[in-house]
C-alpha cells in the first residue's frame, strides 16, 4: 500500500514538473511587442521588448509606450521573420515582414539598417489578432497596428494604405 502511494505521488510530481517545463518553454519563446511615439518627429516605432534600451528611447524623445501583441523569438513552422528598417532622412522606422517588400525596394525608399525583430505567425488561430501596416504620406511614416478596437481612426490622422502583414499573439482577454 505504501509503495503504491509513493509511486502515485512520484508519478504525479513528474507529470506536474513536465507540464510546467513545457509551459515555461513556450512562454520563453514569446516576446512582447510595443509601439513607441516620438512626439518631436511625430513618428512611431514598433519594437520587441529589449530590442533598444528604454532609457535610450526616452533620451531620443520617444514616449507613450503601448503594448501591441506577443511574437516569437525563434523561427518555426508558419512563422515569418519581421525586420526593422530605418530611414535616416525622414527619421522613420518601419517593421516589414520577410517577402512583404524586397530589400532593394526598401533601399530605394531610403531605408537602411535592416535588423531582425521577431517571428510572427502567418496563420490565424484563436489567440491571434491580425496586424496591419498603415502609411502616412505627409510625414512618410509607417505604423504597425493590431486590429483591435477602432483602428480606422488612423484614417482621420492621415494614415492610408492599410496592408495586412501577419498575426500577433494575444495571451488573454485582458491584453486586448
Amino acid at each position: 500500500m505504501r509503495k503504491s502511494i509513493f509511486v502515485f505521488v512520484a508519478l504525479f510530481q513528474v507529470l506536474v514538473f513536465a507540464n510546467n517545463a513545457k509551459a515555461q518553454q513556450a512562454n520563453e519563446d514569446l516576446v512582447s511587442v510595443y509601439r513607441w511615439l516620438n512626439v518631436q518627429d511625430n513618428n512611431y516605432v514598433t519594437l520587441a521588448n529589449g530590442e533598444i534600451q528604454e532609457g535610450q528611447l526616452l533620451q531620443w524623445k520617444y514616449k507613450d509606450k503601448t503594448f501591441l501583441f506577443y511574437a516569437y523569438k525563434t523561427p518555426g513552422p508558419d512563422r515569418v521573420a519581421v525586420y526593422r528598417w530605418e530611414n535616416p532622412l525622414t527619421k522613420d522606422f518601419a517593421s516589414i515582414a520577410e517577402d512583404e517588400m524586397t530589400d532593394s525596394d526598401m533601399q530605394q525608399k531610403g531605408y537602411t539598417g535592416k535588423k531582425l525583430q521577431f517571428y510572427a505567425p502567418i496563420r490565424r488561430e484563436g489567440n491571434h489578432v491580425p496586424v496591419y501596416r498603415w502609411y502616412k504620406a505627409k510625414s512618410k511614416d509607417w505604423v504597425t497596428i493590431p486590429e483591435v478596437g477602432n483602428t480606422d481612426s488612423y484614417i482621420d490622422r492621415g494614415y492610408k494604405m492599410k496592408t495586412f502583414q501577419f498575426y500577433g499573439i494575444i495571451r488573454s482577454e485582458y491584453q486586448r
